[in-house]
């Protein structure tokens, strides 16, 4: 299964989970947060993608918030692939690439819980061939719009945000030649990808 199909599975998650979580609160007692994406399920696939991220931040203001993030992740085909094909191997790489970006984000609430967010993670790239032999490595600069809604349980403490992203990795150098085949068959952002980020505020 296509690591973006536990994505868009996640938000189904989230808009079941939805209908039964209350509003976000307005309060500013709790100003941090350490939270993770619901896409490490995928880490339980037969093919698991090694997917790990960790994120933090601090409120700003009622609407502004700041935050960090590290990831890491093992992909086996060019991430520009649409939905429409993604279970066409022929598309694969020969090897795969793990990425590693600790990343910054800005989010901001424009109604209740509705907000926007920009994200900016530069990855370290390790390519390896079938045989996980590493033969190259490189650089990626990762870009996310993201549009959501945050919704707050548990007395405002734990949270929730489902979510719609618009990927875009405008540089990455250095890429194999024979990743590079397989690369530029397609393009360098995606329409529209499914995110469920769930946390705890203090």
């Amino acid at each position: 299964m296509h690591t973006r199909t536990i994505l868009l599975a996640s938000v189904l998650l989230g808009s079941t989970l939805h209908a039964a979580t209350p509003a976000p609160t307005d309060s500013l007692v709790r100003r941090h947060y350490i939270g993770t994406s619901a896409f490490m399920l995928g880490n339980f696939l037969a093919e698991p993608p090694s997917f790990y991220q960790l994120n933090g931040g601090y409120w700003l203001t009622k609407k502004d918030v700041i935050g960090f993030e590290a990831i890491t992740w093992r992909y086996w085909a060019p991430l520009g692939i649409p939905y429409s094909d993604t279970d066409e191997r022929q598309f694969d790489y020969p090897g795969t690439v793990r990425s590693w970006g600790l990343g910054v984000a800005y989010q901001h609430y424009w109604w209740k819980g509705l907000y926007t967010s920009a994200h900016v993670i530069p990855f370290h790239q390790t390519y390896r061939d079938t045989l996980e032999q590493v033969i190259q490595r490189g650089f990626q600069l990762y870009l996310i719009l993201r549009a959501g809604y945050h919704l707050e349980f548990g007395a405002g403490r734990f949270f929730l945000e489902p979510a719609l992203a618009l990927p875009y990795w405008p540089v990455e150098p250095n890429l194999p030649e024979s990743f590079q085949m397989q690369e530029q068959r397609w393009k360098n952002y995606f329409l529209v990808e499914p995110s469920l980020h769930l946390g705890v505020k203090f």
